[in-house]
C-alpha cells in the first residue's frame, strides 16, 4: 500500500492509501501523484529514497517536482532544495512565534 495525492490545478485535493496510481486514476479519476509519509525536506527519515520533497497534505502545492505547504507568511521564501518555507531570520531557541508586522521572532513564555 502506498499514498497518493490527487492534484487539481496544482493543488492537492485529497491524499489516500491505494495499491497504485493506475487504480486511483481508473476508479476515482483525475491526476494522482505518489507521496511518501517518510519524506520531509527532500530527505527520507529512514535513509531511503525521498519522494517528491515532502509528504503531500490537502492544500499543498504540486509543481511537477515536489510538494510544498501553502506560504505561511508573505515574507517567507521557499527553499528550492527542500521545498520548506524559511523565515527571513533564523528561529531562535526557545518558545517563539513569527511576527509578520515586525519581520522577527517573538519569544513567548
Amino acid at each position: 500500500m502506498a499514498y497518493f495525492a490527487q492534484i487539481k490545478e496544482g493543488i492537492v485535493k485529497a491524499v489516500i492509501a491505494a495499491n497504485d496510481q493506475e487504480w486511483c486514476e481508473t476508479n476515482i479519476g483525475g491526476i494522482w501523484i505518489q507521496t511518501s509519509y517518510n519524506t520531509y525536506g527532500g530527505q527520507h527519515r529512514f535513509g531511503g529514497t525521498p519522494l517528491h520533497k515532502n509528504y503531500a497534505g490537502i492544500g499543498y502545492h504540486w509543481d511537477g517536482t515536489g510538494f510544498y505547504a501553502p506560504q505561511p507568511y508573505e515574507s517567507w521564501t521557499l527553499n528550492e532544495e527542500t521545498y520548506i518555507w524559511e523565515a527571513p531570520k533564523p528561529r531562535p531557541t526557545g518558545n517563539c512565534i513569527w511576527d509578520e508586522s515586525m519581520l522577527d521572532w517573538v519569544l513567548i513564555n
